[in-house]
């Protein structure tokens, strides 16, 4: 095992040593958001996720956030809202109550609305889940606030039961250049295409802890969840990116293989079978010689994805319409292709609604209506996409979209500025 560490050692000093103006490296990944633009929420907002301040606790339609400066990411967590701005600040807002801010909210008030994360280095990517906010740094080190949790309650963070409330430092022994979260797991791209994951592995999403070690850690303890560390696969697997459902993970090799790990109970693994998978398993599905997946999202129990031409697919769980195939559409095992939208350029769940967004720049969405978290200004589901309107929309073109437990943020700017 030591020989190993130290050839990865050599290999990022050999980066490093490459870049004459400084001893650091800037990593890159196409993942990485350059557009600036603005902040639009909807849905329900109770515990501040809509940053909107106390007195707003709901939106059906998109409502426009007030921040400091233009947003380059949005990412809705569980509870709460992440934004990225373009000068590689963090701002947060929503509920506080294991830490996912990252920043004092003892301030009456002061979690309903967007206050800036305290860090030194500037971050290129953020992600969040139920109680916990990670952040990317152009030099590839990764910073993690709030906790884990797991079906009994918090694990901690990165030591057994201890949340943070600050952000603190993954330790990583090679620079990372992407980081997605599930509802309560961190995976993490290397630059050397190595997969690290941490958090919690009940439901099999951190692809390297065994089912009878899933609880907890077993015997071996809560260190095996919560210090990162490799997902190994049979023979030499090089990853250029993954992607998170609330408790499964999606990994793209070099090749083009897709591989899954996490629950399947709805087949949102594309796997036939509704077993859990605790190690990585090279998903068939997706193998198709015509198509190249350029993106994933999952929600609760469902998945959606995305391939080069720009069609969106769905799979897993149908109730509540989440899969955009229609009225009455039953549940899925294997990509399908959702109808009715132009070409998309991303594709994002919710717990149980799914969003597309075009390459023109509109936003689709389907699914439970019940959060309003769809734009149609109603609580009913919809079984097929429907094009979001609304006054903040106008003259605007949508470039992302995030969407949590009852609340979802979009990224827009003016159609002048395009």
């Amino acid at each position: 095992m030591p020989a190993k560490k130290t050839t990865t050692k050599r290999k990022s000093e050999a980066i490093v040593d490459d870049d004459k103006d400084s001893k650091k490296v800037k990593v890159s990944h196409r993942s990485h958001l350059k557009e600036a633009g603005q902040v639009l929420v909807l849905g329900q907002g109770d515990v501040g996720q809509l940053g909107l301040g106390e007195d707003i606790i709901e939106r059906k339609k998109p409502a426009l956030v007030s921040l400091p400066e233009k947003a380059v990411q949005v990412i809705a967590g569980g509870m709460h809202t992440v934004c990225l701005s373009d000068t590689g600040h963090v701002y947060t807002f929503g509920c506080n109550d294991e830490g996912a801010l990252g920043r004092d909210t003892s301030e009456e008030g002061s979690e309903m609305v967007p206050g800036k994360v305290t860090l030194d280095e500037k971050v290129i990517q953020v992600s969040a889940g139920d109680s916990h906010t990670a952040a990317l740094t152009e030099e590839g080190a990764v910073y993690i606030w709030g906790s884990f949790r797991d079906n009994n309650g918090v694990i901690g963070l990165l030591e057994p039961m201890k949340s943070s409330t600050v952000p603190v430092k993954v330790p990583m022994t090679e620079p990372v250049v992407k980081i997605a979260s599930g509802n309560d797991h961190l995976v993490l791209v290397t630059l050397e295409g190595n997969l690290y994951t941490c958090g919690t592995a009940e439901q099999g999403q951190l692809g390297r802890v065994p089912e009878h070690f899933s609880n907890r850690g077993g015997r071996k303890g809560l260190e095996r969840l919560l210090v990162p560390q490799m997902v190994k696969v049979k023979g030499k697997v090089h990853f250029i990116d993954a992607f998170c459902g609330a408790y499964f993970t999606f990994a793209v090799s070099k090749e083009g293989h897709v591989y899954g790990f996490g629950l399947s109970n709805y087949h949102q693994l594309g796997t036939k079978s509704t077993r859990m998978c605790f190690v990585p398993v090279k998903l068939t599905c997706f193998k198709n010689s015509t198509t190249s997946w350029v993106d994933f999202s999952g929600g609760q129990h469902h998945t959606l994805c995305l391939d080069a031409q720009g069609q969106a697919y769905s799979l897993g769980r149908a109730e509540y319409g989440r899969l955009g195939l229609g009225q009455g559409a039953e549940e899925k095992s294997e990509p399908t292709p959702v109808m009715g939208m132009e070409p998309a350029r991303g594709v994002s769940c919710g717990a149980s609604v799914s969003y597309a967004v075009t390459r023109e720049g509109s936003v689709y969405a389907w699914g439970m209506g019940t959060n309003l978290q769809l734009g149609t200004g109603e609580e009913d589901d919809e079984w097929s996409p429907v094009k979001m309107t609304g006054k903040q929309l106008e003259n605007r073109v949508v470039l992302m979209a995030s969407s949590g437990g009852q609340h979802t943020v979009l990224l827009v700017k003016d159609k002048q500025d395009s």
